[in-house]
């Protein structure tokens, strides 16, 4: 019987538009880098979308019909890769793991995430978008909106997010 593959805790962070969830975020990857966790993160794009830069090498080399074009320098890698299909949470939980982090954090993913923290500002809505069971905390000016049992953050407590992040899925030094 083989190993199971490696994997990664995955927490989702999601809400409605212009709710503030890249910059959530960001203050996120920071908190806990500067504790030491190696974040991996992914954005959700509905939409194709191209990372690399018009006219530079690697574009040009994936528009002649390169089916992966790789990118190395001294201390980045990247891999820009056509797909047939979409990768799932649970696939790039492996990639993650692979690159040696310890979490992934997403961005949107609001049809298949199932560990959520959701950004919910009473001037974008006063509703949220994920069920109770899904989320494991909500960042708001709203506490009166947050279901029993789940944890509530001010808008500004990415370390509070962080300390709860860490407690629920990278206590234990083997996850780490």
């Amino acid at each position: 019987m083989s190993p199971a593959p490696k994997t990664v805790p995955v927490v989702s962070i999601v809400g409605k538009s212009d709710s503030g969830k890249t910059t959530f975020l960001e203050k996120l990857i920071s908190e806990l880098s500067g504790r030491g966790v190696r974040v991996a993160t992914a954005k959700h794009h509905i939409h194709d979308y191209d990372i690399d830069v018009p006219g530079k090498d690697s574009w040009r080399h994936a528009r002649a019909g390169a089916m992966a074009t790789m990118v190395s320098s001294p201390d980045k890698f990247a891999l820009i890769e056509r797909v047939e299909r979409e990768f799932t949470l649970p696939e790039l939980a492996r990639i993650a793991a692979d690159a040696g982090c310890d979490l992934l954090l997403t961005e949107g993913y609001k049809r298949e995430a199932t560990v959520r923290v959701e950004i919910a500002r009473r001037e974008r809505s006063d509703e949220l978008l994920s069920s109770a069971s899904e989320l494991i905390g909500v960042v708001t000016d709203m506490p009166e909106i947050v279901p029993d049992g789940v944890a509530a953050f001010d808008l500004d407590d990415a370390s509070g997010v962080a300390d709860h992040i860490q407690m629920r899925f990278l206590s234990s030094e083997g996850d780490r």
